[in-house]
């Protein structure tokens, strides 16, 4: 078949350890042979970050706001033990976080169903999605720890010097205080990507957080989701036949778990942490999960939800076999290929990426898969493909529906 044309580069970012591995597996295997494929590359693998003085990562994601769409390989947040295995200038921060930070964005992830590979919660016939508020709270916290008695309070000084004061809590022994914040910006941002994204794949959008009791930090949350929804979509929402809904987060929990899912879950940046893990570990893997940063000016990233395998690259060095999913990160690609297609007015790239999904999916369902699955599937008699064969068995799939 003739390859597939595309007209706008994607900004691909690569990245560390296996993940990298099966980045290149992946581009050779199931996207080269089919797609003309038109990229802009930045390296955003520690080695080279440390070189750039991590100027790499800033570069990517201003590309990605000239672009439109972005696709990104899972990477290495460095720690202690990290800056003396790759000789790091100094701690570099998360690349996610730079990136989330230029492009003001909130992380929408899913997890891939598959027959064989049932959810916990045996009623969830439909992915429920987790989109998460990735500015703020306890990520961006101040904390100190009290030896004794005294005061805390909570001072804000304005700019022309008024100050304004809230008793934190009289200590009468040793304790501990955190401050938290977020900004309206942020929040109006983050709501809007929300009800951008469930304009975009036709899903009801719940929001939910703990105003009863945080009457002033989290009611602005739900205040200012409010006010947006109905000034500028609540006539898009009705169009559509989709929902908004508030709940309180207790009673957002119990829903969910009643559910059949099919919608978007929206959280604030520590529920999001969370729940986005219970929602994949639910469903078996969070080698299983899709991940795109969505901007409110309709900039796109996607990613794999998991990190960057680290275990089974050091193996991969030793020359030893490795069994990983890479289904995540196929399901990157085909994210950012098929919103491409979509944004490029290119159906025949949107249709690949629907394409490749289904084969990635049938592989599974037909016994083929990595060693993760196949402890936890309820197909019978299935086969076990290390890391290129597993791959390779995705294109023997791909080609028969070609």
């Amino acid at each position: 078949m003739e390859k597939i044309k595309m007209t706008t580069p994607l900004v691909e970012m690569d990245g560390d350890e296996m993940t990298r591995i099966l980045w290149k597996m992946i581009k050779d295997e199931l996207l080269l042979p089919f797609i003309d494929l038109k990229t802009e590359y930045y390296d955003l693998g520690l080695d080279y970050r440390n070189e750039t003085d991590d100027k790499v990562t800033f570069d990517s994601a201003y590309a990605t706001k000239k672009y439109g769409v972005a696709v990104k390989c899972a990477t290495i947040t460095p720690n202690a033990a990290r800056m003396t295995e790759y000789d790091l200038k100094k701690m570099w921060k998360s690349p996610n976080g730079t990136i989330r930070a230029i492009l003001d964005g909130t992380v929408f992830r899913a997890p891939i169903q598959v027959k064989g590979i049932e959810p916990c919660v045996k009623n969830w016939e439909k992915p429920i999605t987790i989109a998460r508020h990735a500015y703020g709270d306890v990520y961006k916290g101040t904390e100190m720890k009290i030896p004794g008695p005294g005061k805390a309070e909570l001072v804000f000084t304005a700019a022309d010097g008024t100050e304004t004061r809230e008793l934190i809590h009289e200590f009468d022994s040793a304790g501990i205080i955190q401050g938290m914040h977020n900004i309206n910006k942020s929040i109006e941002s983050f709501a809007r990507s929300c009800f951008n994204y469930a304009l975009d794949t036709k899903q009801d959008l719940w929001f939910a957080t703990k105003d009863t009791i945080s009457k002033k930090y989290d009611h602005t949350f739900k205040d200012i989701f409010q006010e947006i929804f109905d000034a500028e979509y609540k006539e898009k929402f009705d169009a559509a036949g989709i929902e908004y809904f508030y709940t309180l987060i207790d009673d957002a929990v119990a829903r969910v778990m009643k559910s059949k899912g099919g919608y978007i879950w929206a959280c604030k940046n520590y529920d999001g942490d969370v729940m986005s893990d219970m929602i994949s570990s639910a469903c078996g893997s969070l080698a299983m999960m899709t991940s795109v940063l969505v901007s409110p000016d309709g900039n796109y990233e996607y990613e794999a939800a998991h990190g960057t395998v680290q275990r089974h690259y050091y193996k991969h060095l030793k020359g030893e076999e490795t069994s990983t999913n890479s289904v995540a990160t196929i399901f990157a690609w085909t994210g950012a290929l098929r919103k491409r297609g979509e944004l490029d007015n290119l159906p025949e790239l949107s249709e690949f990426a629907d394409k490749l999904e289904k084969a990635t999916i049938k592989t599974i369902e037909d016994g083929k898969m990595t060693k993760d699955l196949a402890l936890i599937t309820s197909l019978k008699d299935v086969t076990v493909l290390n890391s290129e064969n597993f791959i390779k068995a995705i294109r023997e799939t791909l080609e028969e529906s070609l």
